[in-house]
């Protein structure tokens, strides 16, 4: 099964997630401090990151800045007292997968944990292309490095940047459905995830304005378009 990076402060509730996780087949490393945490992130490997969001020494947002240099891909799930819609939006901007409020389902967490799990392993496994470098305009985008170079400047990508930047190239010049890029990238299809996939959408053109033959269109209350001269 998976290898469980779970931090939570909260002695009673992290006892009942991690025995919980354990039942359920997977191995869990618990810490109950950001900084600590952080350490053992950077020293061994983990299949999915579960997060709160207030802890000591380190928040769990700045933690998830740190986990998303190491690893772009791995999932993250926040779990947090933080029920504002302000907060929820900051943690999937930063690179998570989800946001549960406590207090919360075990059962929908280990749900959300398999389903992460099996999705980025699928993702991980379609993802490559028959090529890792492509010319977009004046551009060159390095997919495994995850970084837009152009002639003056390299513009590191952050993992969901540079998943959403693939799956535009996949699909140039087609009209794609929003729900289908949500499904693709979070696995559903939700107010917030769209939200959230509106900031990406929004650097990445911000990125790429200085080429003119490159545009991602909107298409009102369908989705958008990836143009590409060919």
């Amino acid at each position: 099964m998976a290898k469980v990076f779970y931090v939570e402060d909260d002695a009673n509730l992290s006892f009942v997630v991690k025995d919980c996780l354990e039942i359920a087949g997977h191995t869990v490393h618990h810490f109950s401090k950001g900084d600590e945490a952080l350490k053992a992130f950077n020293k061994f490997e983990y299949d999915i990151c579960i997060l709160d969001v207030m802890l000591p020494n380190l928040d769990g947002f700045s933690l998830t800045k740190a986990i998303r240099d190491k690893n772009p891909n791995i999932p993250v799930i926040f779990v947090s007292a933080r029920v504002q819609i302000q907060d929820k939006l900051e943690g999937l901007q930063l690179g998570g997968d989800d946001y549960i409020f406590k207090p919360f389902s075990i059962e929908e967490l280990l749900l959300k944990v398999n389903i992460f799990i099996k999705r980025n392993k699928s993702f991980l496994t379609e993802r490559p292309l028959k090529e890792t470098r492509f010319e977009l305009g004046t551009f060159i985008f390095d997919c495994n490095n995850m970084v837009l170079l152009a002639k003056d400047e390299t513009i590191r990508l952050t993992g969901r940047e540079a998943d959403l930047l693939v799956y535009f190239i996949k699909n140039k010049n087609k009209l794609i459905k929003r729900r289908d890029i949500l499904i693709a990238l979070w696995g559903k299809d939700d107010y917030f995830l769209g939200r959230s996939l509106d900031v990406f959408i929004s650097r990445l053109r911000k990125f790429l304005s200085s080429d003119d033959t490159i545009k991602i269109e909107n298409i009102p209350r369908v989705g958008f378009k990836f143009r590409m001269d060919e």
